[in-house]
């Protein structure tokens, strides 16, 4: 995480730093470049996990985009229409490539943000009053890292098939930021720890397990992949949330649970990266591999939720 952090911060900078302090003498290498550097932006602003910097960030780079190329214009003393020389016409032709690159990762993105065509499962926020931003979200790898176990040939994704539409959550506070640090090892310094998980569905629990350490981060667990954990049998699916904090497990095997019962507290717990919340609905796992089902994409509060997505729950409920 800490490499994705650091990417999405300096490259961003370097790319806007170049064209306003060194911008291409001729006005076609000139504007390949900056439109080059908008749609890398675009892209990262879905690709990206905007957690650290906060998710505003983007626009700021955006703007910071627009000045530099002002100054940059400003500092082109000499002008051509084309390069003039082998280094010009390999900037251009690089960036140009960049571009095309950029476009692609946005219309994968742009097109994993759209339901999938199948059967949707509709649930009521997992979660109390907060702003929230996805981690983890949408129908590709490219916005969300589960989506590969969508592919079936490869037999070590078939015990965990069902996650393959999950959604990840993270907390944010009023500056947009979800831990006090850029990854502090402390999980209490993240806004979601504690957080109370409240039933989306109302079921039956049919999996309950507590007990399992609260991990710092970055450590994980790889032995007990969701670590504590519920799955709740609804009457479309059967829901799993995960990572939940030690000892804050408040229901049993055979309950009932209505709408916004109380479950747990969010943790880090099992293999996660950091405190979050995992929620994802399936059809019923196999004996001794309850992640197995088949996999059901979810809306919460009636939105198909991707990466860098927000939304809030206030005491009346959600907004965009």
């Amino acid at each position: 995480m800490l490499i994705l952090y650091f990417l999405q911060t300096i490259l961003p900078i370097v790319l806007i730093v170049w064209l306003a302090l060194a911008p291409p003498r001729s006005s076609v290498g000139f504007w390949v470049q900056a439109i080059a550097i908008g749609l890398t932006l675009l892209a990262l602003s879905y690709v990206g996990i905007w957690t650290f910097p906060p998710w505003w960030a983007v626009y700021a780079f955006g703007a910071f985009l627009v000045g530099a190329a002002g100054v940059g214009l400003a500092r082109r003393r000499v002008s051509t229409r084309w390069p003039q020389g082998i280094i010009a016409w390999m900037g251009l032709v690089g960036f140009a490539a960049l571009g095309t690159y950029a476009v692609d990762k946005i219309r994968i993105a742009y097109a994993a943000e759209n339901v999938p065509a199948e059967h949707t499962v509709d649930l009521a926020s997992p979660l109390g009053a907060g702003t929230y931003l996805v981690a983890n979200g949408g129908a590709a790898p490219s916005v969300n890292a589960h989506a590969t176990l969508l592919d079936q040939s490869v037999a070590a994704h078939r015990q965990y098939w069902g996650t393959a539409h999950r959604v990840d959550l993270v907390a944010l506070d009023r500056w947009g930021l979800r831990a006090d640090g850029v990854m502090p090892a402390d999980p209490r310094r993240y806004i979601i720890f504690g957080m109370p998980v409240i039933a989306p569905c109302a079921g039956e629990v049919i999996v309950a397990v507590d007990g399992l350490p609260d991990m710092p981060v970055p450590k994980v667990d790889r032995t007990h992949l969701a670590g504590n954990h519920v799955i709740l049998r609804c009457t479309k699916a059967d829901i799993l949330l995960g990572h939940f904090r030690k000892g804050s497990l408040r229901v049993r095997v055979g309950q009932q649970l209505k709408v916004g019962d109380p479950i747990a507290q969010v943790g880090n717990t099992g293999n996660t990266s950091e405190p979050h919340l995992h929620i994802n609905a399936q059809r019923p796992g196999t004996p001794g591999a309850s992640f197995s089902g088949a996999p059901i994409p979810i809306r919460i509060e009636g939105r198909y939720l991707a990466r860098n997505h927000r939304f809030v729950v206030d005491a009346r409920g959600t907004r965009p």
